[in-house]
């Protein structure tokens, strides 16, 4: 058993998810991974199972009812990890946009250099995103900015969705007073971990698009990130139950 694990949440994902899992386990460095999977019509959590045979206890396969949202797939992750006690534990994309060769900078990132959150950041050091429209490139760009503006967290890349946590970080935040289950779910994470004053730092990464499968982002989503950030803020600073103990 690693004490690595690699949370990748999936609904649809079966044209990427073997392909993504044999990159993973390639790797020079022992990931475990569990995949979080909300129903899959498409067969995803068969191709799990089928990969199970072949890769025995490191790979590992929750299955959810429907598609409950980002966020609660990651909660559901993360306590899962906590519960079998891994120290390191990561939030990745099904999709291949986010380089599975990049999970070790992330860890070296924690296990070598200290850090408690360690953050793949697409615009740490300019804007690095590959097979974007530049609508949604400077759409992205501007909430992360937005959010670091309301927040003040020192973050380029506050919606980042690859990222390790140290398990203190997660033990430390209430994951039952989430609130986001969207992509706001990879902000508001980021802001408690920084009002807890754990040490965060971003990784320059290169945010590949999917080739494979359909995008899960939605007006919806988009409107939670940049409204309810707001919300989030307030609460924070006049006593929102949700940030009792974060």
């Amino acid at each position: 058993m690693s004490n690595a694990l690699v949370v990748i949440p999936t609904y649809n994902e079966k044209e990427n998810i073997e392909r993504l899992i044999r990159n993973v386990f390639s790797l020079q460095r022992e990931f475990d991974i569990l995949v979080v999977d909300d129903n899959s019509p498409d067969g995803t959590a068969s191709s799990v199972k089928q990969l199970q045979v072949e890769y025995g206890e490191r790979l590992f396969l929750l299955e959810r009812k429907g598609k409950l949202g980002l966020g609660t797939a990651y909660i559901a992750g993360f306590k899962w990890a906590l519960k079998h006690d891994y120290e390191y534990i990561f939030e990745m994309d099904a999709d291949f946009s986010h380089n599975p060769n990049d999970l070790i900078r992330l860890y070296n990132a924690c296990y070598r250099d200290g850090s408690d959150l360690s953050i793949g950041s697409r615009y740490v050091k300019g804007v690095n995103v590959v097979n974007w429209p530049m609508s949604r490139v400077l759409l992205s760009w501007l909430a992360s900015k937005y959010v670091r503006i309301i927040t003040g967290m020192r973050i380029y890349d506050t919606t980042a969705g690859f990222v390790c946590y140290r398990r203190k970080v997660l033990e430390k935040i209430n994951l039952d007073k989430i609130r986001f289950v969207g992509y706001a779910f990879q902000i508001e994470m980021k802001f408690k971990a920084y009002l807890a004053k754990f040490k965060i730092v971003e990784v320059p990464v290169v945010f590949t698009d999917r080739t494979k499968g359909e995008s899960k982002m939605s007006g919806g989503i988009i409107s939670e990130a940049i409204f309810g950030v707001i919300t989030m803020k307030f609460r924070s600073m006049f006593g929102g139950s949700d940030f009792n103990d974060i």
